[in-house]
């Protein structure tokens, strides 16, 4: 039997789940069957069960994404596009491939983001490297996004979406020699850091 396609679920695991042993015949072989058992696995949105001649059957899986990963208690919590929360990861293991969600609990607020990214591309998703719950007396809902190009936004999980969505073409019109925040709301600005010397230098005028 050959697997692939997976990259979380272990091969091992989607041997047991499918119930297809060395043994198993693949001409009294149920496809059906054998794709719904595996279908049942949280973490697999399709398989396709093919036959290869002379005696392999090949499992090609996709598995649903991972949108973002709770941090809490020192530990990484995996949500999956499909806002289902997975058990936390073991210990010394380092998510990379999706952002990082801080200073969340479970709640309204973390329901509201995950639904949030699920709306947002893998490739904007991907450029996020750490999302941090920061409420103000103006905005509950208000984060701070630190992008893996460096750039901080600062934005809302109210319609976080949408606010997202131009954030490419608008980091490629900013002067990257100037440091400061991006704010993605209605409407998009940069705020530049003012250095002490620039600071220093008005007052004196």
């Amino acid at each position: 039997m050959i697997v692939e396609g997976n990259h979380f679920v272990s091969e091992s695991e989607l041997v047991t789940i499918s119930d297809l042993s060395t043994g198993t015949s693949m001409w009294n072989l149920d496809k059906e069957e054998v794709k719904n058992r595996v279908l049942e696995h949280v973490e697999i949105s399709s398989v396709e069960v093919k036959r290869e001649l002379p005696s392999t059957i090949v499992l090609t899986i996709e598995e649903y994404a991972r949108i973002g990963y709770l941090f809490r208690d020192d530990k990484y919590f995996p949500i999956l596009e499909t806002g289902q929360f997975l058990d936390e990861l073991p210990r010394q293991t380092f998510p990379s491939d999706a952002p990082l969600l801080i200073g969340f609990s479970q709640g309204e607020e973390l329901a509201e983001l995950s639904a949030e990214l699920q709306n947002i591309p893998s490739q904007l998703i991907e450029r996020i490297s750490e999302i941090f719950y920061k409420p103000t007396e103006n905005d509950s809902l208000s984060i701070i996004l630190y992008m893996t190009d460096g750039i901080e936004v600062h934005t809302s999980i109210r319609n976080f979406s949408e606010h997202m969505a131009p954030y490419p073409s608008i980091v490629k019109e900013l002067d990257r020699n100037k440091q400061g925040i991006l704010h993605m709301r209605m409407s998009p600005y940069f705020e530049e850091f003012v250095t002490e010397e620039e600071s220093e230098s008005e007052g004196e005028g």
